[in-house]
């Protein structure tokens, strides 16, 4: 007689998702989206106004500090049994409640914002399948999406070699990172095994002044120490200086170091410049060194046929960052580390691991490794979500004309915001009109005239920040010789009438201030 199966093995609904509770959250999450879709309408106003239902209330954020925030989420994680359905969406609700709702027009703050229906849905999918693309083994179709989806990226900016790609990383940062570890085992191949030593001295990394503080942070965990960054005066513009990066890479000779790499930007944090990455790469041929483009925020200009010449000569580069969940709106996080050679970036990176990797190593003709299916093996991190999907879903559903379409619109309406600042005597800009990415600088200057002080200018500029939440507005600022000025991110879903509205409550705080 055959043995009936004990009730612990037989299978049960477990890991099947509960249809009620996905219907329960989505019903939780559309009114958040759609609450910012319809408040859009009343941002041209310049200030919070009553919707359809009377109700007035911000739907950008509640503003609280953190102490208090704490208390209002009362935040419990059980120690014995599950709170269930019920105490997953009263926790939902409290999330939904006390976030920034990135959707809102008003959120004008950091270089990225809400993403869109496809972001969505990548996601969910990627939720779903919940796997690692660390080997082709256990995600085949993601692997294969990652790497045409990088290589037809790469071509965009002119790396378009039989072996050019590209990796996703977990943000900008870390593929800046990866592009030094790169570098370094490339150019100097023993340190792959020694570490940071070097015959002709420690080596230097050259940014500009305006460069991200990512390199300084890669140079820590390279155990190279900040003080092997070397900042590179800009111009007046705000673009890496050419000539001074020559003069700064023989100084550093002289002193006994080994120049070793270059960061280049392409859309810096705070002014949106573009360095001139044909005149540094001839810098870079001449003394050997890597060079890297740090295109995280202005990389996806390369879309757009009105706006790509800013990116002239990144086919010069070694390497090149760029983060499709800034300017393209892809969900974050969603970045890329690409380059004209995979086979460097495999030989550099590749470490033995018979309980991982199990392909059998070969070389190709040129004597470096064959092309590789097992992404971990190109990147400095095993564990790896396949973050690349979410580009490659929004390329299909947009294609490359969609993505051109809203680049141009966002750099319109960043022009748009430049240009209504320009035609008001009560401001002053810092960025030039129009500005050379989608980022708006400028102090608030009553008649034209700035503080007597740097700290008054800061103290007018933190002070209308903070009022201007209240209004349903969020931007940043940043310092600036005069003091700190604001910084406000336009992005392709910003409306022309959001900017309308958002100089009138510039204006408007900025009486209740002087008052």
């Amino acid at each position: 007689m055959e043995k009936s199966q004990n009730s612990s093995d037989s299978r049960t609904d477990f890991a099947a998702p509960s249809p009620k509770l996905i219907d329960a959250v989505k019903a939780l999450i559309i009114p958040f989206v759609r609450e910012a879709d319809e408040a859009a309408q009343y941002k041209s106003a310049g200030h919070l106004v009553s919707n359809r239902q009377g109700v007035t209330r911000n739907v950008l954020v509640r503003s609280r500090t953190p102490e208090d925030l704490a208390k209002q989420l009362s935040l419990s994680l059980p120690e014995g049994e599950g709170r269930g359905e019920d105490g997953l969406l009263q926790a939902i609700k409290g999330v939904l409640e006390h976030s920034v709702n990135t959707w809102d027009q008003g959120f004008l703050d950091k270089l990225y914002a809400s993403t869109n229906a496809v972001g969505v849905v990548s996601e969910l999918l990627l939720s779903v399948l919940n796997t690692n693309l660390h080997v082709y083994q256990v995600s085949p179709a993601l692997t294969v999406i990652e790497k045409q989806t990088a290589k037809t990226f790469a071509g965009l900016f002119g790396f378009n070699g039989p072996r050019a790609g590209g990796i996703s990383c977990q943000g900008g940062s870390a593929a800046n990172l990866t592009s030094i570890v790169i570098a370094r085992n490339a150019l100097y191949p023993d340190t792959k095994t020694q570490g940071n030593v070097c015959a002709s001295g420690p080596f230097v990394l050259f940014t500009s002044e305006h460069g991200h503080y990512s390199v300084e942070k890669a140079a820590v965990a390279c155990g190279m120490g900040s003080a092997a960054v070397w900042t590179v005066p800009v111009d007046k513009r705000g673009r890496m200086d050419p000539i001074a990066l020559r003069d700064t890479v023989v100084q550093a000779k002289a002193a006994g170091k080994t120049p070793l790499y270059v960061n280049a930007t392409a859309g810096t944090t705070v002014h949106g410049s573009y360095d001139l990455f044909e005149e540094i790469a001839t810098v870079c041929q001449d003394h050997g060194l890597w060079m890297h483009i740090d295109a995280s925020w202005g990389g996806p200009a390369i879309f757009s046929a009105k706006q790509r010449h800013k990116l002239a000569g990144s086919h010069l580069a070694n390497s090149l960052t760029v983060n499709p969940h800034k300017m393209m709106n892809v969900p974050v996080t969603c970045s890329f580390l690409l380059g004209p050679d995979m086979g460097v970036f495999h030989k550099a990176n590749t470490l033995p691991a018979g309980y991982l990797f199990h392909a059998p190593g070969e070389t190709a003709s040129d004597g470096l490794p064959a092309e590789a299916w097992d992404l971990a093996d190109l990147t400095m991190q095993c564990g790896r979500r396949g973050d690349s999907l979410k580009l490659a879903l929004s390329w299909i559903y947009y294609g490359a004309a969609g993505f051109e379409r809203q680049v141009d619109t966002a750099f319109e309406v960043a022009a748009y915001l430049a240009e209504s600042l320009a035609k008001s005597d009560n401001f002053v800009m810092v960025s030039e009109n129009p500005p050379p990415c989608l980022q708006v600088c400028f102090y608030y200057a009553p008649g034209g005239q700035l503080g007597s002080s740097a700290e008054e200018n800061t103290r007018r500029t933190s002070d209308m920040v903070h009022k201007l939440i209240g209004r349903g507005f969020m931007i940043d600022y940043a310092p600036g010789d005069m003091g700190s000025f604001f910084r406000v991110v336009l992005n392709c879903q910003t409306l022309k009438s959001t900017v309308d509205g958002l100089v009138k409550a510039l204006e408007a705080v900025g009486l209740e201030i002087a008052a």
